[in-house]
């Protein structure tokens, strides 16, 4: 019958015991550690036993000789401190996995078969895992996954070679992966929970100086209505963003079948949104000529298709195709996102109430902010749309949307 030996556990005692097949198991005699040999008796697996409300709890830590005795003895005060506060979690590990490369790994694979994602989200992830998380933290086991652990191996490197604001970023997504592996049972224990990017870099993360203000909007106006004849696509995006506050890729995958000029709404369906939300914009009477001449003149040129900016291959814009637009626009003196934080700016100069705007934006809103939208809200978009082009048409806006009207007005 296989047997229990009670030792002082060490690699000369797990050693010495493998030759007998008779003995399965090792009890540490100092230490509520547990060793069980595997069929092939030159492997095992290290458990710790946590007694709570006279109940014994078995929890595997991790797999010999994949995690050494000398450091299963190193991590065992940390392994007991978590277990004071999760008694009856069943293991620490449960797929196997020893380190926290196995972790990213498993997740970078997972976020590139994420069908909710967006290409650029799965392109930063899979760039933090590879750049920066796996080369610092890869070999790292998961049960010395700790604050001190991360601070030297990762953190604070990373501090010394990448803006703030980066560093955060990669910290988000390695929280990210542990949370998801611990909530799928993949691992037993959340090594992280609790821990807090300020833990490590207390320093507050500046907003980007804005490359664009609303008084740049005379000229940027001047300059998209003199070169909207032959930079038609660019201009149009461009219109479009600086007048709704829209992202560049939920504006640049627009179809005319999104637009309702006779109800004056563009509709701008979930799965092209950020948020996975769907977002519906009031259309003000100069969104609506702007569209209706844009359209005509692209019927002229023969495009008779679904969407506002036309691809290849019958698709809308590639994010390439926008950025490159936007590069020959702006000479790389401004980016597509300065245009929609130089509407938000312009809204809360004309008094745009603060929930209207973040509506306007479609950013993620509060639970408590949620609790205030009621029915006047969109008549209060289409309010803060038409104070917003207003405006505009007071700076260049009607060269755009209504050409013989700005040049009457200019004479």
């Amino acid at each position: 019958m296989p047997k229990t030996v009670s030792v002082t556990l060490s690699e000369a005692a797990i050693k010495k015991h493998a030759g007998d097949g008779e003995v399965a198991e090792l009890r540490d005699t100092m230490r509520p550690i547990r060793f069980r040999y595997r069929k092939s008796r030159e492997r095992g697996s290290f458990f710790v036993v946590h007694s709570s409300k006279g109940k014994a709890y078995w929890h595997k830590v991790g797999n010999y000789p994949d995690l050494p005795v000398k450091a299963m003895l190193s991590i065992l005060p940390e392994v007991l401190k978590r277990l004071a506060v999760e008694p009856r979690h069943g293991a620490l590990a449960t797929t196997g996995w020893s380190t926290v490369g196995d972790v990213l790994e498993w997740y970078a694979q997972r976020v590139a078969n994420d069908g909710n994602l967006s290409k650029n989200r799965k392109a930063t992830a899979r760039s933090a895992v590879k750049c920066q998380l796996i080369p610092c933290l890869g070999a790292v086991r998961l049960v010395e996954l700790n604050r001190a652990t991360l601070d030297t191996q990762l953190m604070w490197p990373l501090q010394s070679q990448y803006s703030v604001a980066h560093v955060r970023l990669v910290f988000g997504v390695l929280k990210v992966a542990i949370k998801q592996a611990t909530s799928l049972g993949l691992i037993g224990i959340n090594p992280l929970a609790g821990v807090t990017f300020t833990d490590f870099i207390k320093t507050k993360i500046k907003p980007k100086d804005a490359r664009l203000r609303p008084a740049d909007c005379v000229r940027l106006l001047e300059q998209w209505a003199a070169r909207y004849t032959r930079e038609r696509n660019g201009v149009g995006l461009a219109v479009l963003m600086l007048a709704h506050g829209t992202r560049i890729g939920e504006t640049r995958q627009a179809k005319w079948r999104h637009f309702d000029l006779a109800g004056r709404t563009w509709h701008i369906p979930a799965v092209d949104t950020k948020t996975k939300k769907a977002h519906t914009l009031p259309l003000t009477a100069q969104a609506c000529a702007f569209l209706s001449r844009y359209r005509a003149s692209q019927l002229a040129t023969g495009y008779d298709g679904a969407y506002l900016f036309p691809g290849v291959q019958g698709r809308p814009f590639s994010e390439m195709q926008a950025q490159l637009a936007f590069t020959a626009l702006s000479g790389e003196e401004w980016t597509s996102h300065d245009l929609r934080k130089t509407a938000r700016t312009a809204w809360a100069d004309l008094g745009v109430d603060y929930l209207i705007g973040e509506l306007l934006l479609n950013h993620a809103l509060k639970a408590l902010d949620v609790t205030y939208i009621h029915t006047t809200a969109e008549a209060q978009k289409r309010q803060a749309l038409e104070r917003w082009h207003a405006w505009l048409d007071e700076r260049g806006f009607a060269a755009l949307h209504s050409p013989a009207e700005g040049r009457t007005a200019r004479t």
